[in-house]
């Protein structure tokens, strides 16, 4: 990446180091994700917008020195379609989606109508594509409630309930 390049993207301040968004490591995501987290507003309210309804719980770490949001978005008209996400804020005031929880009502790549974790990594971050393009099949949840339980499990998220999704016994 040249000079010119590196300067135009903004800076985001980790203690005494700063570093560009391009330039953020396996490593530094994976401190993101570890972190312990609290969310803030576990009453939030869940709004209603054209065919979604959307909720969003502010959430942070370190002493509040990291900033993160979790949402939840559900379609009115079609159960299976849903994601649950967290973004991380940077000091920048830039935001970067770690990960999304999406329903099956769609097919992304080589999944087809199935739930599936897009989650960010660095090489798409390198490449300058969605940072959480990467998506993997999972069977982990079913509706857009077990999804928000991964996600709090997978986050390290404390401060609000959820509950995993039943399994199918059949």
């Amino acid at each position: 990446m040249g000079a010119r390049l590196r300067r135009a993207i903004p800076l985001l301040n980790r203690g005494e180091q700063l570093m560009a968004i391009g330039e953020i490591s396996a490593e530094r995501l994976r401190e993101l994700r570890e972190t312990p987290k609290r969310v803030t507003n576990p009453q939030a309210r869940t709004k209603r917008e054209e065919r979604h309804e959307r909720t969003d719980y502010e959430v942070t770490a370190d002493a509040g020195q990291n900033k993160f949001r979790i949402y939840l978005r559900q379609n009115a008209a079609d159960a299976e379609d849903f994601s649950c996400g967290i973004r991380w804020q940077a000091p920048s005031g830039e935001t970067l989606t770690l990960a999304r929880y999406n329903g099956p009502s769609h097919i992304h790549g080589t999944i087809e109508y199935e739930c599936h974790i897009h989650e960010a990594t660095e090489r798409a971050i390198q490449e300058g594509g969605k940072p959480e393009r990467h998506a993997a099949h999972t069977d982990r949840y079913k509706t857009l409630h077990g999804a928000l339980h991964c996600l709090l499990e997978d986050f390290n998220v404390s401060g609000l309930d959820s509950s995993p999704d039943q399994p199918e016994l059949f």
